[in-house]
């Protein structure tokens, strides 16, 4: 395990129990944990984007902030649906983020999860084409997003202006961020197209599909299809892979009292609502040992050189600090990692 990041879905509700009331909390709170998490050694802050919900929205704006606020955490989404993207001013947003932030942008994109709106991409003015699906609409977007950030022509120039006819690119522009784009991917066939495009691979708690084995194994071998497209498609360098896991170390009667009966969480099948039955994974709950033992013995979190930890945001950034603390000083290094500038 080469690097640990957490992921925050950044919930905010003004219930009971929650210490992330508003939307501004769940902001301002979600810079200052990724502050801590720097200061703790940890390698990622990652947040979820989700419309229509009282969740992370539009992330660049806080990203932006964590930028400015630490100097070398990786940055970055898990994952921001396409299908809702104007793909050239997503390119301008990204580049000036990766440029804020000296190249740690990490941009993980997909299709999307099920979701409150009907049709929530047509409300923001995206339709499919004719015989395109949702699905077919992300990967369009990621397309022209992936060439505009690689500095290809998009726009004619008018030559009244120019004295030329040229492609303008878009601008700025910021070299590597191209290679730092991963696909989340819920299944095997998505993480083979995935490797075809020279994507990474983000691989989170749910798959879309069952096949009757063991979550870690079925998201192994989805890590391993990848890998595998990758390779024949004769891209250059070596793909990362990000996984995702629930992680809860049981250290002190508070932890007991939120997680505790959790204890024993196993695999779960069930229906999103789309034809076929998709696999979630298990949460970790239990002593630090157990975890360390448990976490060893998983087939994906072995395969994956990026493990990205689900945090509960709504109780705050004290206890999400706790939390990223014993999972790094107890957990992450029976896992051979180790916290960020030591040995």
């Amino acid at each position: 395990m080469k690097r640990i990041g957490f992921l925050s879905f950044g919930h905010y509700q003004p219930v009971a129990g929650s210490r992330t009331r508003t939307a501004r909390e769940a902001l301002l709170q979600t810079v200052e944990l990724a502050v801590g998490a720097e200061e703790l050694g940890i390698d990622g802050a990652y947040v979820r984007v989700h419309h229509f919900a009282r969740q992370q929205a539009a992330p660049f704006p806080v990203l932006a902030a964590v930028a400015a606020r630490t100097s070398r955490i990786e940055i970055g989404t898990g994952v921001i649906d396409m299908r809702y993207e104007n793909p050239l001013y997503m390119a301008e947003e990204a580049a000036q983020v990766d440029l804020l932030s000296g190249g740690r942008l990490q941009l993980g994109v997909s299709r999307g999860s099920p979701e409150p709106a009907l049709d929530g991409p047509a409300a923001f003015g995206h339709v499919p084409a004719e015989g395109e699906s949702g699905a077919d609409m992300a990967r369009r977007h990621t397309e022209v997003f992936r060439r505009a950030i690689a500095g290809e022509g998009v726009a004619a120039s008018d030559p009244r202006r120019t004295g030329r006819s040229v492609a303008l690119p878009v601008l700025p522009q910021s070299p590597g961020l191209g290679e730092r784009v991963w696909w989340g991917s819920g299944t095997r066939a998505t993480a083979r197209w995935a490797g075809e495009q020279g994507m990474n691979l983000m691989s989170s708690t749910l798959l879309s599909e069952d096949t009757g084995v063991p979550f870690d194994e079925l998201q192994a071998e989805q890590i391993a299809v990848f890998r595998q497209a990758w390779a024949a498609a004769g891209h250059a360098g070596e793909p990362r892979v990000s996984v995702s896991r629930s992680v809860m170390p049981l250290v002190t009667d508070e932890d007991r009292y939120y997680f505790g009966a959790e204890r024993g969480s196993t695999d779960q099948v069930g229906s999103l609502g789309e034809p076929g039955l998709a696999r979630f994974g298990k949460s970790y709950v239990g002593e630090p040992d157990q975890l360390a033992e448990d976490l060893a013995k998983d087939a994906a979190v072995r395969e994956a050189d990026t493990l990205l930890l689900t945090v509960p945001n709504a109780l705050g950034v004290d206890y999400n600090l706790h939390l990223l603390g014993t999972i790094a000083r107890h957990v992450a290094p029976a896992l051979g990692w180790s916290p960020a500038g030591r040995s």
